[in-house]
């Protein structure tokens, strides 16, 4: 709308321009050679032209024998003196040239600057961002006012969003979200970015989305605009930061940018111009082939400008964010081969990407429930969809009439087999995770039975996978002193009134098959980051674990300090570097032991009893 009102302003200008020429002495012509390319202009330094008129001599002696010229300056040449409506020194484009201008250009020659008409009094304040306040279940706004800005920055911007622990995902989501003061030191629109930056690396692109439009992008640094557009591709929201590059305008000359303004400049209403600024685009190499199809495809798609498209992923050999977006945003998916060994990103965008297929969210929720992205009411309703859908079939019904089972069958021994060939038929143990996290609710409507007593392990690791700690301790009568079972409910337990002694640590540790012991290291780790094992009791089984749990380093100082001024967010964001990895081999007994002491003091401990107890099923 914007540029076509231009091009009539700027239009009307030539128009008028040119009227002034013709009507000097019509019918005779009075343009100079060359009006289609004309000859430079002379030099602004030297005296302008002079024309004299007939009957009329030049003395020299600046007499009124001397005319003013009567010959409006032709358009395209230089000229000392401006056109009607426009600064001087301003040459007024041809018709054709404005056509071909992209928004950067025309920007440039009106000389416009990124602004925002929001009125004042709409404008949101930058004293604390964030979606989740504290009586919201967020963390207290004011938590890292005092704390050194370069501190959280390092913790945030150094942390590569995979985190070994669902629970541990779960509370740093929840950290993240939480609004916030800036600390000392650091732009409050920074610290927004570092904080959806983080949430994208996670895999939480909603999360990292409703964070950047928390700020108004009259207030967007760099970073936060870098953000920004990570978190709508993650989301394949292309449209949304349309707003974003409304108010930055020109400020980035990337071919990000520029395509993604094109696009935003179709669905703003001007198809036609943007399909044939898109069209140059494609010629000039600024994209690869396949994202400039996809954009032309999904740009296509607006006003009157509709266009067909034919994808081919012939010689496409990587997928990437904004090609992923694109893709699933004008309902394609990508080929199969393309997307197998793809990053996990991609599987956790399809799980909560309402326009894919059901069965590719469901393949996608097999990664995102263990990762702590999806919870388990959320899995159950993706898994009723599919069983609602007659056209599903295969594997994914099947999966779908289990689970089915799984909650309603009639008898017991029928629920817990359909529970059982739910967690079996997962190929690697990070999936079975997921379908103890899909089964949770299932597992806690099983009858604390003798039957059962070999699956209870199992059952209580899903039931405590959904935070179900009420339900998971009906198993405590049944449970073994020194059983897998009777180690999580000794740590999950809201409270504990005995400590645990070296017996049962000792009949745990004969009983553990875990790779150099990592189950026991865990479990001594977390019942003492809890206070639930006397000090001597600890050292003892530590020294028999060849471990020693007050070893210091930078970190576990940072994350003790932060806990003895009872700052919860700044152990939060420590907890989630001490957390990273891509399983639970590389989490360390000294860092699990920390963490857990740490959230505990602030607070924070059912998080921490959840951690712990998960660390001990999975490691």
């Amino acid at each position: 709308m914007k540029r076509n009102a231009l091009l009539l302003t700027l239009g009307s200008a030539l128009a008028l321009s040119s009227a002034l020429v013709i009507a000097q002495d019509a019918p005779e012509s009075l343009l100079p050679p060359g009006f289609d390319k004309p000859r430079p202009g002379p030099s602004r330094s030297g005296p302008p032209p002079v024309t004299v008129t007939k009957g009329s001599t030049n003395t020299g002696g600046g007499s009124s024998s001397v005319s003013v010229p009567v010959v409006q300056q032709v358009p395209g040449a230089a000229s000392t003196s401006a056109a009607p409506g426009l600064p001087p020194g301003v040459r007024i484009p041809t018709l054709q040239e404005l056509e071909r201008m992209s928004p950067e250009e025309l920007d440039a020659l009106l000389g416009l600057k990124p602004r925002s008409d929001m009125p004042p009094a709409a404008r949101r304040s930058l004293k604390q961002v964030g979606v989740l306040a504290d009586y919201e279940g967020g963390l207290p706004a004011g938590a890292l006012a005092n704390q050194s800005g370069a501190l959280v920055r390092a913790a945030l911007d150094g942390n590569k969003g995979q985190i070994v622990s669902r629970w541990g995902h779960i509370l740093l989501r929840r950290a993240l979200a939480s609004r916030l003061d800036a600390p000392q030191g650091m732009n409050p629109a920074d610290f927004a970015a570092s904080r959806a930056a983080l949430l994208v690396r996670m895999g939480e692109g909603e999360v990292a989305r409703a964070v950047v439009q928390d700020v108004d992008a009259g207030n967007f640094t760099d970073s936060l605009t870098r953000a920004a557009l990570d978190a709508y591709a993650f989301t394949a929201d292309i449209t949304g930061i349309c707003p974003v590059i409304a108010v930055q305008g020109g400020a980035r000359k990337d071919a990000e940018w520029r395509v993604l303004r094109t696009v935003c400049q179709a669905f703003q209403g001007d198809g036609a111009a943007a399909m044939a600024q898109l069209d140059r685009m494609q010629g000039g190499k600024v994209w690869p082939e396949i994202d400039m199809l996809l954009a032309q495809k999904y740009a296509g798609a607006a006003g009157k400008s509709r266009r067909a498209v034919t994808i081919e992923w012939d010689g496409v050999s990587e997928i990437t964010p904004w090609r992923y977006a694109f893709t699933i945003a004008t309902g394609l998916e990508p080929p199969a081969a393309l997307m197998r060994g793809a990053p996990d990103r991609y599987a956790y965008s399809a799980a909560i990407a309402p326009m894919v297929p059901l069965t590719t969210r469901a393949a996608g929720a097999d990664k995102a429930a263990g990762a702590g992205i999806l919870s388990s009411a959320a899995m159950v309703d993706l898994y009723s969809q599919i069983y609602a859908q007659e056209d599903i079939t295969g594997e994914w019904a099947d999966r779908a009439g289990l689970l089915r089972t799984a909650y309603t069958g009639e008898a017991p021994a029928d629920r817990m087999a359909a529970i059982a060939q739910l967690w079996d038929s997962a190929g690697d143990a990070r999936t079975r995770y997921s379908r103890q996290v899909l089964t949770a609710y299932a597992a806690a409507r099983m009858p604390v039975e003798d039957a059962f007593a070999d699956q209870s392990a199992d059952l209580v690791a899903a039931m405590l996978a959904a935070g179900l700690d009420g339900n998971a301790l009906r198993w405590a009568p049944q449970a073994d002193v020194g059983s897998l079972t009777w180690a999580q409910l000794a740590l999950a337990a809201p409270n504990r009134g005995n400590p645990i002694d070296a017996g049962a640590l000792d009949s745990f540790y004969s009983n553990d098959d875990s790779d150099n012991y990592r189950k026991s290291r865990f479990l001594l780790a977390g019942l003492a980051g809890l206070g639930r094992v006397d000090q001597a009791v600890a050292a003892d089984f530590a020294s028999k674990l060849e471990i020693d749990l007050n070893r210091q380093t930078r970190w576990t100082r940072l994350i003790s300090q932060a806990a003895d001024v009872n700052n919860p967010a700044l152990v939060c964001f420590l907890a989630g570097v001490g957390m990273q990895g891509d399983g639970w081999d590389k989490m360390t007994s000294v860092h699990l032991y920390h963490i857990v002491s740490a959230l505990n003091r602030v607070g924070l401990s059912a998080e921490a009893r959840m951690i712990a107890a998960e660390a001990v099923a999975r490691g």
